[in-house]
């Protein structure tokens, strides 16, 4: 239960306030004409301004925006305002309903309850209510009300403050959970691809950015991977990337792919983004149910990574690509069939993983040459999946000698034909059976940030 404050913490109340004049509303009726407003003293050159009111109609009326506290009689007759206002239903004892009533119209102002000594419990209660303190009418002189007030005003601002730290913190867990719930989770069950990813948005304290990802199996046997990148790192970029992202998915498990796929992508970038000059990058790959051939489309995007047993990682064919989402209204993108092999790695990620800098003083970029020349370093190293996405990030960012501005996503995925499998039962058609490389399964489904 809150007590009257220590002399100590108004003292500190009145210097934090220093060189600030305070405006005080009284809201008194003493018929009997006994109660008096002391002298306040100027604490370090602090005027205190004093405004009377008989009644909470008078009181509305002087309740400004430059009245920084009140002193509210708790003594005071609960009138027809409060009686209207219906607070006087369940509120208790009239003061109480009085109070309630002053603090409904005066929510920012720090509010001192005035009452008799012999009544510690009404006092209490008061505070309890919403008051900033409580004070005794018999014991009442200028010293201890000028302290109370700048207490009282401090206090509020602090509650105020702490209410909207709550608020800001309540706002990003709920931006957070909804920005994890945006993330792809991939729909793989039944191939034998393994699958691992790495996101980090270039944008301070968010979790997505403007760079997406997807992967999907279609009923075909199919897998369809892609990565994009929508200029810029922002939130509307991030939004906008979710929308392309969602809709590939949809196009795809409708069946489309290759150019018609794209086609149909660049139609919705251009009706859902904000202006001409947005565009986005995409690469995509449909990787063939037996896992050795794929049709590889480039809109803009660097080419994809591939590691094949016995042989060093190299970029995929890139010279038959297309513009970039958002470009060109009737371009076109030619799908190129790629060979994979029996066992490999595929790698596709964003530009934000190969334009950090490098060098003594930061004057070049990582580039693709760069970047596969380390991930070969990686893989000689015996690094794999997930292990292998950590450490290429890591690298990254050592390299560019902290952290990256732009958004970065790296999506892999690899076969083993070695691996052994068996031949689930009828019943069990259609689920995973490689164990995932990461130790929490969970891990391999959901990347985490």
């Amino acid at each position: 239960m809150p007590v009257p404050v220590p002399q100590q913490r108004a003292e500190a109340a009145a210097e934090a306030s220093h060189g600030a004049d305070l405006t005080l509303l009284v809201i008194e009726d003493d018929p009997a004409g006994t109660f008096t407003v002391p002298e306040l003293p100027a604490a370090a050159g602090t005027k205190v301004r004093i405004r009377t009111a008989r009644n909470l109609t008078e009181a509305g009326r002087l309740l400004t925006d430059d009245v920084d506290c009140i002193l509210l009689d708790l003594a005071l007759p609960t009138g027809s305002e409060t009686r209207a206002s219906g607070a006087g239903d369940a509120a208790g004892p009239d003061g109480l309903a009085t109070l309630q009533h002053v603090l409904r119209i005066a929510p920012g102002h720090a509010v001192l309850a005035l009452t008799a000594q012999d009544d510690t419990a009404l006092a209490a209660e008061a505070v309890r209510v919403g008051a900033q303190d409580y004070l005794f009418r018999d014991e009442l002189d200028g010293r201890l009300l000028s302290r109370a007030i700048r207490y009282a005003v401090e206090r509020k601002r602090a509650d105020a403050a702490q209410l909207r730290l709550t608020e800001s913190t309540l706002r990003a867990q709920e931006n957070a959970r909804l920005e994890r719930g945006l993330l792809p989770t991939p729909l793989l069950e039944g191939s034998d691809l393994r699958f691992a990813a790495r996101y980090r948005p270039g944008r301070s304290r968010a979790l997505l950015g403007g760079d997406f990802y997807d992967t999907v199996r279609t009923p075909d046997g199919t897998v369809h991977a892609m990565i994009g990148d929508v200029c810029g790192h922002g939130p509307d970029e991030a939004a906008l990337g979710v929308e392309l992202r969602i809709a590939w998915r949809t196009l795809t498990l409708a069946g489309l792919c290759g150019d018609e796929l794209l086609s149909t992508l660049q139609q919705v970038l251009e009706h859902e983004r904000e202006s001409e000059e947005i565009f986005a990058t995409l690469c995509t790959v449909d990787i063939a149910p037996d896992g050795r051939r794929a049709g590889l489309c480039l809109a803009g995007h660097p080419a994809p990574l591939i590691a094949r047993q016995g042989r060093a990682a190299h970029l995929l064919p890139y010279e038959d690509g297309g513009p970039a989402l958002g470009l060109l209204p009737r371009a076109r993108w030619p799908r190129r069939q790629v060979e994979l092999g029996g066992t490999w790695s595929l790698m596709m990620y964003t530009d934000g993983l190969i334009e950090g800098r490098v060098g003594p003083v930061g004057t070049q970029r990582l580039g693709q040459d760069g970047m596969v020349a380390m991930i070969n370093r990686q893989l000689a190293e015996g690094l794999a999946g997930e292990d292998l996405l950590e450490a290429a990030v890591a690298q990254v960012r050592e390299l560019n000698g902290g952290e990256l501005t732009d958004d970065v996503a790296v999506l892999l995925l690899d076969r083993d034909q070695n691996a052994v499998r068996r031949r689930p039962p009828d019943g069990e058609r259609g689920r995973s059976v490689l164990r995932p490389r990461a130790a929490n399964p969970a891990k391999a489904q959901r990347p985490p940030l």
